[in-house]
């Protein structure tokens, strides 16, 4: 197999594991890591053996590198992609796609333009625990969906994250930043969204941090906090949405399906295994479902690994750019919701990703 040449451009924390990802996904190889710290991209290509190390504009001058992973800061990723996209490489995103549908729209429009391609994050919907819950519902377990719910509640990463200020900025916040998971993982078991409703808060306008190396420095919150909202999917059916970093703790489901037949537990979508449970008019209690795939450990990049096939073989790539715009354009109405109090229609769409087939993976 030929080996597509990928660059990394960011080398945060989340780069890790996408630098390592060679050694699970066999159709790419990563041939440089560049970053706006130079000495921070040199440690990460000796840490994992990368032959090119150095700036942003190196790395894109390299003629062999094919596309580019963009693993900064969300504030600078519509920067990066456009960058790379006018150096003529396709792009593959973390999430969100841009802070801004506008911004994210331009990304999609240069891309077009180019005649290249946008992938983006996250791609935890394809591994096992996800892509059980969805041959579950193409083989109506639960009958007709009817409704859902979804909960990411949790106490915020200014107690533990080493530099979590950016959390509490614009592009991130509870809905932003944990959000795509959710929304992403819900789109591909229910379709795209057609409208939205939402109540917002910032619940403390300051924060301090308590981790190191940063304890005591306090932070001031430029986004919402407790974001709740209701969802309105194009096939009629409707969800209630949580983001909090407000909630010192909580027993409810990460995401729970309710069908005509039955209700189906969703796992945790920031991850890719399981468990998952179902219950039906034919059950006694609640059955945990066999996972359909082996991909249950952290399998960040086979978002990645699955559009470059998609790019060579000429079909669509599950990872689209257009389910993230539509994932930027549900948050960004959200938020907009409640500051004008009312409902919103959404006025992008995506395909609904089709299950993850016939894919190469090397343990």
């Amino acid at each position: 197999m030929t080996k597509t040449k990928i660059g990394v451009i960011g080398t945060g924390s989340i780069s890790d594991v996408y630098l390592s990802s060679p050694q699970k996904f066999l159709n790419y190889e990563i041939a440089g890591v560049a970053d706006i710290n130079v000495e921070r991209a040199q440690e990460q290509a000796e840490k994992h053996q990368i032959p090119f190390s150095g700036s942003v504009s190196e790395l894109l001058e390299k003629e062999d590198i094919e596309l580019v992973v963009n693993l900064t800061i969300p504030a600078a990723h519509k920067e990066v992609s456009i960058k790379a996209l006018q150096a003529g490489k396709h792009v593959y995103s973390e999430k969100p796609l841009a802070t801004t549908c506008n911004d994210g729209l331009l990304v999609m429009e240069e891309a077009r333009r180019l005649g290249l391609h946008v992938g983006t994050a996250p791609d935890t919907f394809l591994g096992a625990g996800l892509q059980t819950c969805r041959a579950l519902l193409d083989q109506g377990v639960i009958g007709e969906p009817v409704g859902a719910s979804a909960f990411m509640l949790g106490r915020g990463p200014e107690s533990w994250h080493p530099n979590p200020e950016f959390f509490y900025k614009q592009g991130a916040g509870p809905l932003f930043d944990l959000g795509p998971y959710y929304l992403t993982a819900l789109i591909s078991l229910l379709g795209p969204v057609s409208q939205v409703a939402s109540m917002n808060r910032v619940t403390v306008p300051e924060r301090e941090i308590t981790s190191e190396p940063f304890a005591g420095t306090k932070i001031k919150v430029e986004v919402p906090t407790y974001v709740s909202s209701l969802l309105q999917f194009s096939t009629g059916i409707s969800a209630s949405f949580i983001t909090s970093f407000d909630v010192w703790d909580t027993k409810l489901p990460k995401i729970e399906i309710y069908g005509t037949k039955g209700t189906l537990l969703v796992p945790d979508p920031n991850e890719f295994n399981g468990p998952v449970y179902f219950m039906n008019n034919e059950t006694t209690g609640w059955q945990e479902a066999d996972l359909v795939s082996s991909y249950t450990d952290n399998c960040r990049g086979i978002g990645l690994a699955d559009m470059l096939r998609g790019i060579k073989e000429g079909r669509p790539y599950l990872c689209s750019g257009d389910l993230g715009l539509h994932v930027l354009e549900v948050m960004e109405a959200i938020l907009e919701s409640s500051d004008k109090k009312r409902f919103l229609e959404l006025e992008t769409n995506c395909r609904r990703p089709e299950r993850l087939t016939g894919f190469q993976y090397q343990d």
